[in-house]
């Protein structure tokens, strides 16, 4: 986003400040990716797609070797392209401890997962709170990284103090909404782990 209402100013100021909303927007992309990886009550692919598995000498990501479906709520089909890897696949899946082992029929492998119990249940809620906050500090640190950027570029280029704190109220409403985008992904990640 260019600041159409700072247009007069430097465009150090403006690539700054493109990077600051790259940065949370990127940190909120991520945060989502990392909430689908974890097991809420429906199992998701997700949680299967990145075992690294030995194929010709080289750790290859699940997803590129196989087909990957979730046949119920509890159980993830992995339908390998080359048989041939079917072993190193399953011991692959094995040392991932996912909270199951999988079961393999010569053809394809099958991952059933436990029922969640209400215990298990509050340790997923804990954890992703955590990883929520995490994402709110790294976006916090973007913040004060911008703004010393910002503070250089104002002894560099005689920024005026008022066009400094506009800009400051621009980054402050651009990180407030995107806390806001991370408290709605917890809500519903939370939401979605408690669900029975």
């Amino acid at each position: 986003m260019i600041y159409k209402s700072m247009d007069y100013l430097s465009e150090a100021v403006n690539i700054a400040m493109l990077e600051f909303e790259d940065n949370l927007a990127n940190r909120s992309e991520h945060l989502s990716h990392e909430f689908a990886l974890i097991r809420a009550g429906r199992v998701n692919t997700g949680i299967v797609e990145r075992v690294s598995v030995e194929y010709f000498g080289t750790p290859t990501p699940l997803k590129n070797l196989a087909n990957i479906s979730c046949s119920d709520a509890r159980t993830i089909v992995i339908n390998l392209w080359d048989t041939a890897i079917l072993r190193e696949a399953s011991r692959a899946l094995s040392k991932a401890e996912l909270g199951t082992n999988p079961i393999d029929d010569g053809r394809v492998i099958r991952m059933i997962f436990p029922q969640l119990t209400e215990e298990r249940r509050k340790e997923l809620a804990k954890q992703v709170r955590k990883i929520a906050e995490e994402t709110r500090i790294t976006m916090r640190n973007d913040r004060r990284n911008v703004m010393d950027a910002i503070k250089k570029i104002k002894t560099a280029e005689k920024l005026s103090e008022d066009d400094v704190k506009s800009i400051e109220t621009d980054i402050q409403k651009q990180l407030d909404s995107y806390i806001a985008t991370v408290d709605k992904l917890l809500a519903k990640k939370e939401s979605e782990i408690m669900e029975i």
